[in-house]
């Protein structure tokens, strides 16, 4: 009897690591919407990035530009910005931690220590507190 669930215990296990393999090499969703500005999930601001470099090297750090505005078009200034993100097929997060670490005027913001460590699809996902209010946006990237 032993065996035999200890059988069970390896064949449930063998199943689910093929099922996890299968998920992590599966393509991106064909309509993924891969827009790099897009207004945010409350519609309080417009929202853009642009890496530094483009396309950002795989394996870097890297830095990326967000634009925020109000939805009249007006810059967003002294918004707080946090960044997070992952791989939503392996179910992980950024290797790094992103910071917002200096406005640059009009409403632009730089965040630094970005890292995409494989290729695939990522989010890179804002959330922004600002006059506005409180809103979030989440960006699809694929490299």
């Amino acid at each position: 009897m032993k065996r035999w669930i200890a059988g069970l215990v390896v064949v449930a296990a063998l199943a689910a690591a093929a099922v996890f393999g299968m998920r992590m090499m599966a393509q991106p969703p064909e309509e993924l919407d891969l827009a790099r500005d897009k207004p945010s999930a409350n519609q309080l601001y417009r929202v853009s990035i642009q890496p530094e470099l483009d396309p950002p090297a795989i394996g870097t750090l890297h830095n990326w530009i967000v634009t925020v505005l109000l939805s009249d078009g007006e810059p967003v200034v002294d918004a707080k910005i946090s960044v997070a993100g992952g791989m939503p097929q392996h179910g992980h997060g950024l290797p790094t931690a992103p910071q917002v670490t200096k406005q640059l005027g009009e409403g632009r913001y730089i965040v630094e220590g970005v890292r995409f460590n494989m290729g695939g699809w990522w989010e890179l996902k804002f959330t922004i507190d600002a006059s506005a209010g409180s809103d979030n946006v989440t960006f699809n990237l694929t490299f």
